[in-house]
């Protein structure tokens, strides 16, 4: 009888334990999701990788301004299958790599934000820099029509 008894414990036990871990996942996937969504600003962390210059390289930024509804189409070379929230910091990692690309946001005031971007290409230096920029609609001409596009426009670069 004790046998029966240990056994049936042991069942429920374990029926607890997957509920628990259960459960408990999927509160930590809605957590992300919530945390993502309560971001004031999305973006590829690669768009950051495009303003810093090279390490070998003196004068940074390189880009100043940076069409964001192309960088939401071109899914080739801004791919978001390997972007992740972790820890407050929206981290790019290609598949197999060692490195990353990453930010965070540390300011939002409008239109304007400051995020805290770094980056390492696998090894132990790892890059940091404060972008300061202002997102704007502005007009374009393309294929010789006028066209309104969001884009990025630095306003601040330190290097830290």
């Amino acid at each position: 009888m004790k046998t029966r008894h240990l056994s049936y414990f042991k069942r429920n036990l374990a029926i607890a334990v997957l509920a628990t871990a259960s459960c408990a996942s999927g509160l930590f996937a809605e957590e992300q999701r919530k945390a993502g969504a309560a971001l004031p600003f999305k973006t590829h962390p690669q768009v950051f990788g495009m303003i810093q210059s090279w390490v070998s390289d003196p004068e940074s930024p390189v880009t100043t301004e940076i069409n964001l509804d192309a960088v939401e189409s071109n899914r080739n070379q801004f791919s978001r299958d390997e972007i992740k929230l972790e820890d407050g910091w929206t981290v790019f990692r290609e598949t197999g790599e060692a490195g990353f690309k990453r930010y965070r946001v540390i300011e939002a005031k409008g239109d304007h934000f400051k995020v805290e971007y770094q980056d390492n290409g696998g090894g132990t230096l790892t890059t940091s820099s404060v972008i300061g920029f202002t997102l704007l609609k502005r007009e374009i001409r393309k294929d010789g029509k006028p066209v309104e596009v969001r884009v990025l426009q630095v306003d601040s670069f330190d290097s830290k």
